[in-house]
């Protein structure tokens, strides 16, 4: 049989879309080009969206794109269009909005296919080479689609019409700002969804949700309801203890199939790592437990080791499968574990991490056990006594090591702006709660890598690989990488990271604001126009850029004084308030950006002294506190250009002082590290 020959994605930067390269379907990635074509040939367009560490996407692959049977009735049929959604969230956006609108549902894999106007009528998720248990398959699929095609033409017309109509509906608005009262409607909804035996806020499948637990604590600062925060408690315990966990190299997989955070998808993605140490951050500081400082550290392990870019950056995820299977790279046999630990370090691991010598892990589809193992923990190691502790981790290192002689799951190298974002700013949290310089120059390194190779001062890049940065960036990219930036300036207090958050906002009030109705579209006015252009603000995996956004122009105008950034947050809560105050529980984040905004926030400007040892003493002071609304503003060479109130705040008699502010409102300054934590109410 000859080699294989490629198709128009062999010339692309994205890993999904290279896997889809030597695929006999005769592949196009999204552009003009394809439209053309299909205008030409009166084809309808076959659009398939996936992402490279996407289970069932590998799966349709296999069985279909890579069937020369399918792909040659796919060629007949249709132009053929790959879309890689984590490259063009898009175009994702848009059209896992249309297949809602048309089945009910979403997933990735995505199939849609539409005209060549892009008007989409017809939906699918993963869809099998053959039918079988009320699910079509591509077999009956095709031919179904060209009759429709060829003899009810104006009907599939008319779907997509009134899908692109639906789609440009305006969000309803009711131009009044968000009750207060929401935020406790949301912490109510949240009580009524928690799993009290297992943690977290359904019952299958489990995502982490880590804004859930940030609001949870804002609300337990806010009120000292304590379930508020038992209910993190529980969760993160129960998360880090999970399967979900990877116990031996770190880092969280991206969600549980079951109820009780056993069975995961093994793929592991950069942002839910980077919101997760967050999660177990705050959490360490309401609570002083040293547990969750430890699954902090553990998850930025697993990122500074198996996700940090040479280039500065980080890439994007580690996939599910190898060798062909989801899981083998984690999962190991009883004999497998005998085999490679002492028969002391064998017993501590069968009860520590629950080894079933007849297998823990089940098949998803029959639910029948395969003789593997997923390990995971009912209770800590440290729970049981030294000796115990000792074999365990004895045991993590050698498994570790066996683990690393395997194949490895395929490594997402792709490195993107809006993730990036986040990661910078989880490690400059912990570089500012641990005082650790090591995580800080992490966060600056990558920091300045975005700054240097994704922004020219005007305009901020999506996506870097292989040398090449491309793709105008979408709102996600700017929110969060002004998050990660107003999170690195409170950590190193360097001006130019501050400087560079507001250089970069300027551009998205610039570019995404919606100048008539309020609230930012997820593209850019300079971008490639599509059928619709979202204005997202529910918080789904990750929070809306819309929500991020809102904290962000609160901090920003707590920073520098200037109102401006607080009037467009206000203006944010008046656009969304139907939707937010409609099902508070969808939209945490943008509630965590409400606690803040309802008088839950606290300006400290620090001015140092002639000793430097007393301005250490007073941000040490600090590191430790849970203050979600706490802006940290430190006044050196270059600062009081960027906030000019600060002009007139001098030294008291040579010493580090504190300038501290509530809800606009200042207190006399204090050279006292005690008087200064009493002002800010610790």
């Amino acid at each position: 049989m000859s080699d294989p020959k490629p198709n128009r994605l062999v010339n692309e930067k994205s890993p999904y879309l290279l896997q889809h390269a030597y695929n006999p379907v005769d592949w196009y990635p999204w552009g003009e080009e394809a439209f053309r074509r299909a205008g030409d040939e009166d084809k309808p367009v076959f659009l398939s969206i996936g992402y490279s560490t996407c289970h069932w996407c590998h799966v349709m692959e296999r069985e279909s794109f890579e069937d020369p049977d399918v792909a040659s009735r796919l060629n007949e049929a249709f132009i053929c269009i790959k879309v890689d959604r984590e490259e063009r969230p898009d175009i994702d956006g848009v059209y896992m909005k249309a297949g809602q609108m048309l089945t009910g549902g979403g997933g990735w894999p995505l199939t849609i296919i539409m005209t060549p106007d892009k008007k989409p009528f017809f939906s699918a998720t993963y869809i099998p080479k053959r039918s079988g248990f009320n699910r079509i398959g591509m077999l009956d699929l095709i031919p179904q689609i060209t009759d429709y095609w060829r003899n009810q033409r104006e009907r599939l017309t008319g779907i997509g019409e009134s899908v692109v109509s639906s789609l440009n509906v305006s969000v309803s608005t009711t131009r009044e700002e968000v009750s207060e009262d929401t935020l406790g409607t949301g912490y109510h909804q949240l009580a009524a969804l928690f799993d009290e035996e297992h943690g977290g806020f359904s019952l299958a499948p489990k995502f982490p949700t880590p804004h859930n637990m940030l609001y949870l604590l804002r609300y337990w600062k806010r009120t000292g309801e304590k379930k508020a925060l038992s209910m993190v408690e529980r969760t993160l315990q129960a998360m880090r203890n999970g399967g979900v966990f990877d116990q031996l190299g770190y880092g969280f997989h991206r969600y549980s199939t079951d109820s009780v955070w056993l069975l995961p998808h093994f793929e592991k993605m950069l942002y839910d790592q980077a919101l997760m140490v967050f999660a177990y951050l705050e959490t360490y500081q309401t609570t002083k437990d040293s547990f969750y400082r430890g699954v902090a550290e553990e998850v930025l392990t697993y990122v500074l080791r198996d996700l940090a870019s040479p280039y500065g950056g980080f890439f994007s995820a580690e996939d599910a499968d190898s060798e062909g299977e989801e899981g083998r790279f984690y999962i190991w046999s009883d004999e497998e574990l005998a085999s490679t630990l002492s028969s002391e370090e064998y017993d501590a691991v069968q009860e520590v991490f629950n080894v079933d010598p007849e297998g823990n892990f089940r098949d998803e589809a029959t639910r029948e056990v395969t003789g593997q193992n997923i390990l995971h923990m009912k209770k800590g190691a440290d729970e049981t006594n030294d000796k115990v502790k000792n074999l365990i981790e004895s045991a993590r290192n050698k498994l570790f090591e066996k683990r690393e002689t395997r194949i490895r799951p395929l490594l997402d190298d792709k490195i993107l702006t809006d993730w990036n974002g986040l990661m910078i700013a989880a490690l400059s949290r912990a570089s500012w709660v641990f005082n650790d310089r090591d995580y800080l120059e992490e966060a600056v390194r990558a920091a300045d890598f975005i700054l240097g190779h994704m922004w020219d001062g005007e305009t901020l890049l999506h996506r870097f690989r292989d040398g090449e940065p491309d793709i105008p960036g979408f709102l996600d990219d700017y929110a969060y990488m002004i998050w990660g930036l107003l999170e690195l300036y409170q950590a190193s207090l360097e001006p130019r990271f501050l400087r560079a958050a507001l250089d970069i906002n300027r551009v998205q009030l610039k570019e995404f604001w919606d100048q008539e109705n309020s609230g930012f579209f997820f593209s850019g006015q300079s971008g490639e126009k599509l059928i619709a252009n979202r204005k997202e603000v529910y918080d789904g995996a990750r929070p809306s850029g819309n929500s991020v956004s809102m904290r962000n122009l609160l901090q920003l105008s707590r920073i520098t004084g200037d109102t401006l950034y607080e009037e467009k947050a206000l203006l944010l809560s008046k656009t969304f308030s139907e939707s937010v105050s409609g099902n508070p529980v969808a939209y945490t984040f943008f509630l965590s950006a409400l606690d803040y905004a309802f008088g839950n926030s606290t300006e400290v400007v620090i001015v140092g002294g002639i000793d430097e040892k007393d301005t250490r003493k007073m941000l040490d002071s600090l590191r430790e506190i849970f203050m979600p609304g706490l802006v940290l503003v430190y006044k050196t060479q270059g600062m009081e250009e960027l906030a000019p109130f600060i002009e007139d705040m001098k030294p008291l008699k040579g010493l580090a002082t504190a300038y501290v502010c509530h809800n606009h409102t200042c207190e006399m300054p204090t050279s006292d590290v005690s008087e200064m934590l009493r002002l800010i109410g610790v």
